[in-house]
Formats: C-alpha cells, sequence, structure tokens
C-alpha cells in the first residue's frame, strides 16, 4: 500500500512538474519557431512558383516582342540569381543573408513589372492565350507572395517578441540558447507602383 501511494506521489508530482514547465514557457518558444518556419516554407513555396512560371512567360513574350531582348534577358538573369540565393530556415537568423535572398527576390519582382508593362505595346501579345493565363497565374502568384510575407513577418514578430522578453528570455538565455532574433520582409521600394503584384 505504501508503495502504490509513492507511486502516485510521483506520478502527481511528474504531471506538476510538466505543468509548471508547460505554464513558465518553457514550450513557447519552439512552438513560435515551429510556426516562424511553417511560413517561411509558405513563402519560399510561392517564389519558387512564381520562379516557374517565368521561362513560359519570357518565351510568349519573345515570340511576340523579340526586340524587348533587354527587358527578357533581364528577367531571366535576375530570375537565375533570385534562384540561386537559398535561405533555409536554419540560417534564418543572418541578417546579411536574408537581405540578399530579398533583394534578389524584389529585382525580379521589379523586373517582371517591366515585362508585363510592355505587353501594353503589343495587341497581339496583349490577347494572346497563352500570355493571359500566364500573366492571370502570376499576378495571383505575386498576390500570394505578399501574404505569405505578411504572414511570415507576423511569425516573427510573435517569435522574436517571445525571444527577447520574460519567460522566454530566461529560457532563450539558458536552455534554449539556438533561439536567435530572426529578421522580417521590409516594404520594396517602388513596390506600391508595380501595378502587377496588386491587382485580384
Amino acid at each position: 500500500m505504501t508503495l502504490s501511494f509513492s507511486m502516485i506521489r510521483a506520478g502527481l508530482a511528474a504531471v506538476l512538474l510538466g505543468l509548471t514547465v508547460s505554464a513558465c514557457g518553457y514550450n513557447t518558444i519552439p512552438t513560435a519557431e515551429e510556426q516562424a518556419k511553417a511560413k517561411w516554407a509558405d513563402v519560399q513555396n510561392n517564389y519558387q512558383r512564381r520562379a516557374d512560371l517565368i521561362p513560359n512567360l519570357v518565351a510568349t513574350v519573345q515570340g511576340y516582342a523579340k526586340q524587348e531582348r533587354d527587358v527578357l534577358v533581364s528577367v531571366t538573369e535576375a530570375r537565375a540569381r533570385a534562384t540561386q540565393i537559398q535561405v533555409d530556415a536554419s540560417t534564418l537568423t543572418d541578417p546579411a543573408a536574408f537581405e540578399r535572398y530579398q533583394r534578389a527576390q524584389d529585382e525580379l519582382s521589379g523586373r517582371l513589372g517591366r515585362l508585363l508593362a510592355i505587353a501594353e505595346n503589343y495587341p497581339e501579345l496583349k490577347s494572346n492565350a497563352n500570355f493571359l493565363a500566364l500573366q492571370s497565374q502570376l499576378e495571383g502568384t505575386e498576390n500570394r507572395i505578399a501574404i505569405a510575407r505578411r504572414d511570415y513577418n507576423e511569425a516573427v514578430r510573435v517569435y522574436n517578441t517571445t525571444v527577447r522578453t520574460f519567460p522566454g528570455a530566461l529560457w532563450a538565455g539558458t536552455v534554449h540558447r539556438w533561439a536567435k532574433e530572426r529578421p522580417t520582409f521590409t516594404a520594396t521600394a517602388g513596390a506600391e507602383r508595380n501595378d502587377h503584384s496588386h491587382r485580384p
């Protein structure tokens, strides 16, 4: 009977310890980090979707506007630079790497804006079914990118706040020493002028 009572006491103590650890925020940092990682994956998936659309878009425009070679080449080169720079979840605490990634993606956004703008000069291209489908998919993807970036920024804000404030700062300084603040996306200079990324 005494052994049984001791086992019950030990079990209750374990449960209470678990509840205490949970209540004091021990798991908050890993939970917030996993949420930020999930949102980062959404960002990368949408950027990859955009990169996959570009070769067909360039080929379609080229069929009608070969004289726009400089614009077509600049888009192709910007795509190559954007897809070469990879920032995975484990290196998201490196602000310099993150800035390089954002700069390359923003540059590609600007080049795509120019490419879509030249379509205005080519009525046959503007009425081409393949171009219209690609343009629509690209615009939808740009909107998804904007939403994914916003959601990522919010998840990182929660994570960074958790790491900086009590009791998260206490855990970050002891048990979760890997927990470092993460950078967020900043507004793209001139983004308000990129009409193609704001159409419904």
